[in-house]
């Protein structure tokens, strides 16, 4: 019965220490939830606190391991997700809501700078990486001397020339016709051939220079699609593929006007030149895509560049090819309503003397998608088939 008793005194004696126990268990995880403490302190105050609750002796189960210790400078943390990471490939879908991908982390793992970024809505952009703006760059504006209009179609007016001589040169029609033969009429080819586009819609690589040499990335894959059209309206297409600016950008006019002129000598039946290039549009460091929507499609939207003399270019028969400029925007809006930029008229040669159905058409800008592109290059082709069908040869 003593022996009994005094088991009975014995475990007695020990649930002070269990209440105790559980008192700083609780008191633990406070600390560790409610006070994000490092290891290291939250220990100290639970052996500081063990020696005033606990028997002698029983606090030394919570005096902190100083072998095992780590120091303010070495917090061991789970690993996160680097934003670089996060970035996607060039032919994914972009990365709108970060923190719909991240991780979980406990809320002590991090910083609360860190648990802000990681819950933030978007990731800021490595440096390696800019945005890109879609607008519609189709312009619908009350006439002035600047902008002037013709059917459909809008006139910039860049020169120092009247509105009324501009209008006048306009309203003459254009004087070549194009005939369904086997002799080619239409030349494509392209000052800028290595002009290519990007593969993203809303990022672009600031790394890339927006250049390539392969066929079907670039812009001669656009002349394909002008070419396609041609050719299936029984229209005789020859396609010029050189890269007249490569290796060397510099003097690829003079390169250019090399490959026409021989062109022309070897093919006088051609009457109409297109030299087909891409646009470069940039906004505070963000690139523009020039886009429109056709039929429920995307479309790179275009820009023809008409050259006027400006009395030092030796170019007197300018004036035929702003009419055929003319026509041709109308033809486009008529059509595909908002598929053009404004006829951009201007004091510029762009070999545009060589012949009188010679353009310098742009598609798109290298904010564009290519697949934008090449559908505006069909759209173009159309165009081009609708228009020369009102001047057939026969």
């Amino acid at each position: 019965m003593v022996i009994a008793m005094r088991r009975r005194l014995n475990i007695t004696r020990y649930v002070p220490l269990m209440l105790a126990l559980l008192v700083l268990g609780a008191g633990f995880f406070t600390v560790y939830q409610g006070l994000m403490l490092d290891g290291g302190l939250a220990e100290r105050i639970l052996a500081l606190s063990a020696r005033f609750a606990l028997p002698d002796g029983s606090a030394a189960v919570f005096a902190p391991n100083e072998a095992e210790s780590v120091s303010d400078d070495e917090v061991y943390l789970p690993d996160i997700v680097s934003p670089d990471e996060l970035i996607p490939a060039e032919d994914s879908e972009p990365i709108e809501n970060a923190a719909d991908i991240l991780p979980d982390v406990p809320q002590n793992a991090v910083s609360s700078q860190a648990a802000q970024q990681a819950a933030s809505s978007q990731l800021p952009l490595p440096a390696s990486r800019g945005t890109i703006l879609r607008e519609n760059l189709n312009i619908k504006t009350t006439l002035s001397t600047l902008y002037l209009a013709y059917k459909n179609g809008i006139v910039k007016n860049s020169t120092k020339l009247s509105a009324s001589k501009i209008n006048e040169y306009m309203n003459k029609d254009i004087a070549f016709k194009i005939y369904h033969n086997d002799k080619p009429q239409v030349l494509i080819m392209h000052t800028h051939a290595t002009e290519s586009f990007e593969k993203d819609t809303e990022y672009y690589d600031k790394n890339y220079n927006s250049r390539s040499t392969n066929e079907a990335e670039n812009i001669i894959s656009v002349g394909t699609e002008i070419e396609k059209q041609l050719t299936a309206a029984g229209i005789k297409v020859l396609h010029d593929k050189t890269l007249h600016d490569y290796p060397s950008y510099n003097g690829s006019y003079d390169r250019s006007a090399k490959t026409v002129k021989a062109y022309l000598k070897k093919y006088p039946s051609i009457k109409v030149v297109l030299d087909i290039h891409r646009d470069a549009i940039e906004r505070d460091g963000s690139r523009l895509s020039c886009v429109t929507t056709i039929d429920g499609k995307d479309a790179a939207q275009v820009m023809i560049i008409s050259g006027c003399d400006d009395g030092t270019m030796n170019y007197p028969k300018w004036k035929e090819n702003l009419r055929f400029a003319a026509r041709l925007q109308n033809e486009m809006e008529t059509l595909y309503p908002g598929l053009t930029r404004p006829v951009m008229l201007c004091y510029r040669l762009y070999n545009q003397n060589l012949t009188t159905g010679s353009l310098l058409i742009e598609v798109g800008s290298h904010g564009n998608t290519l697949s934008e592109a090449k559908y505006s290059g069909e759209l173009v082709g159309k165009s081009l088939v609708s228009l020369f069908n009102k001047y057939k040869g026969t």
